[in-house]
């Protein structure tokens, strides 16, 4: 039986093995590899802890303990165009791995968070048109 408080129908596995999918990605990503390998040191736990959060983000099921927002702030190296790649690569795994109402559900999902996490943080760092604002 489906989870009446899911907002689309996705399993506990399903959350995982796209996760793991994403990350094998990531990691052979020109652009976002890089990005990512400064800060991962534990890919496990890293994938857990991100298959928590869409846990919890999808499934309304506890365990995530976080916020995504102060992480990418504090990264330090993320940049504009990052999130689109990230969003891309993201969308890939989902059509690969999921039927296409499982996809087009999670992938919707993911982008409103992205536009909140890149306006966030990247876009508070630029002007209009997305001139940087020099400090």
């Amino acid at each position: 039986m489906a989870d009446p408080l899911a907002r689309f129908e996705v399993s506990e596995e399903e959350i995982d093995r796209v996760v793991a999918r994403f990350y094998e990605r990531v990691r052979a990503h020109s652009m976002l590899g890089p990005v990512f390998a400064v800060h991962v040191d534990d890919w496990p736990a890293h994938e857990a802890k991100v298959a928590r959060f869409w846990k919890n983000a999808i499934l309304r099921k506890p365990g995530y303990d976080g916020s995504p927002m102060q992480v990418h702030r504090a990264a330090g190296n993320v940049r504009p165009g990052m999130f689109s790649a990230w969003l891309a690569e993201f969308d890939k795994v989902l059509r690969a791995e999921l039927d296409p109402a499982q996809a087009e559900g999670w992938s919707a999902l993911a982008h409103r968070i992205g536009r909140s996490l890149r306006q966030g943080v990247v876009e508070r760092e630029t002007f209009a048109g997305g001139i940087p604002k020099l400090k």
